[in-house]
């Protein structure tokens, strides 16, 4: 029993700009499968395609199409013996430009650049070129994209020494990638590999990164050997007091997001993401925040100006995320410095006070929603994950406890 193909005009759901995707669908031993082909028209320009005698443009997407499917035709000839699988082998690596996992990816990459969004670009490539990189091969079909693929590209990952973390943050990637593929008819529906059924992205569990508040109050007491020193302190405590505040978002700080004792301001990481009720960031202005930006501002004090010198109006995007990592990296090292110098063991980063401050009002007792607000988490779910564990000396205290009941004998 030979295999049969068709052309197949598939209505049963549009796509984003309002066409419908056209397939070649197999048919062998009753069982049926739908191949993308790329190209995609509304029903008027599909009627005029196939009808009895289509235009110049119309008659090229017809010859288009029936050359798609002599190729299927030919390849199912070519093969001793028939096998959805066989075939598939050699009718996706065939797919034009454009329609693999990769161009999408290239394509995706190249919009997040032209929107001015260089460091999600970046972590777009980095996905990109890991995930080409286990695959060895130029194209990536969407039809290759299984479940068991993505479960040995994690063990793939693992296997060289890549965290979890890292294997989540490629994948998310990957699957706003597929979701893009199948609005634009790339990828069928059916074939989606994300699921509680099929495989879920692993969720790493970040190693502990909060300090105590003994800890803290080391740092506030430190005095800096060097103005590097100084500086490095200087921004931890200032990102510590307003509310975690990173990097990227303390480099982006006017002074016009300061009124009335409070900083206030939206981080850049949600600006675009956030579809509604963005909801700006309120922090407090201590006294020891105010005499941070007194030290360290840029003057004169102007509403459009950037308080800290971390990167300049003039650079672009590009160039400013170059800047703000290469804050990260210096302000990192002396960082590591000052921790060495007073007794802390922890690997101490800019990212370390973020979650001291949500940590150490837990352990204050404060509200999760109130910390989640702080944080500018619109779940708390995501404010869960930052919450540091107790420390050792709470622990004890609980767990003594559980034999009470000796003290009174």
């Amino acid at each position: 029993m030979i295999a049969s193909t068709t052309i197949f005009y598939d209505t049963r759901r549009p796509l984003k700009d309002g066409t419908y995707p056209i397939k070649i669908k197999l048919t062998y031993q009753r069982q049926r499968k739908y191949y993308l082909t790329g190209i995609s028209l509304s029903k008027e320009d599909y009627q005029k395609v196939f009808g009895e005698r289509p235009r110049k443009h119309f008659k090229d997407i017809k010859l288009e199409l029936q050359a798609r499917e002599q190729k299927a035709v030919g390849i199912i000839r070519k093969l001793p013996v028939f096998s959805f699988e066989a075939f598939e082998k050699e009718y996706l690596n065939q797919l034009p430009k454009g329609t693999d996992v990769f161009s999408v990816f290239d394509q995706y990459i190249a919009d997040l650049h032209k929107q001015g969004r260089a460091s999600t670009a970046i972590s777009y490539g980095n996905a990109s070129q890991s995930l080409r990189q286990y695959w060895g091969k130029k194209n990536l079909p969407f039809a290759k994209v299984t479940a068991e693929w993505l479960m040995g590209y994690e063990l793939y990952m693992v296997g060289n020494g890549k965290s979890l973390t890292t294997v989540g943050i490629y994948l998310r990637s990957l699957r706003i990638i597929l979701n893009l593929a199948i609005e634009d008819g790339l990828m069928q529906k059916g074939s989606y590999p994300f699921s509680k059924r099929k495989y879920q992205i692993p969720a790493g569990r970040n190693v502990k990164k909060a300090l105590t508040l003994e800890d803290i109050q080391k740092i506030f007491d430190y005095e800096p050997q060097t103005e590097a020193e100084a500086k490095a302190r200087d921004l931890f405590l200032f990102s510590y007091l307003c509310n975690g505040i990173n990097m990227k978002d303390i480099a982006r700080l006017r002074y016009r997001n300061i009124q009335d004792d409070k900083v206030t301001f939206v981080r850049a990481k949600t600006e675009r993401t956030s579809k509604k009720h963005l909801k700006p960031i309120v922090a407090v202005l201590t006294t020891e925040a105010k005499e941070i930006i007194q030290r360290w501002g840029n003057k004169p004090v102007e509403a459009d100006s950037l308080i800290f010198d971390i990167t300049t109006d003039e650079l672009t995007p590009q160039k400013e995320v170059a800047r703000i990592k290469q804050g990260v990296k210096t302000t990192n090292k002396y960082l590591k410095r000052i921790a060495q110098n007073i007794g802390i063991k922890s690997n101490i980063s800019t990212y370390t006070a973020r979650h001291s401050f949500s940590t150490i009002l837990k352990r204050s007792g404060a509200p999760i929603e109130f910390i989640s607000e702080s944080l500018g988490h619109h779940d708390l779910r995501t404010t869960e994950s930052y919450l540091d564990s107790f420390e050792d000396d709470v622990k004890k205290q609980y767990a003594s406890v559980l034999t009470s009941f000796r003290k009174n004998n």
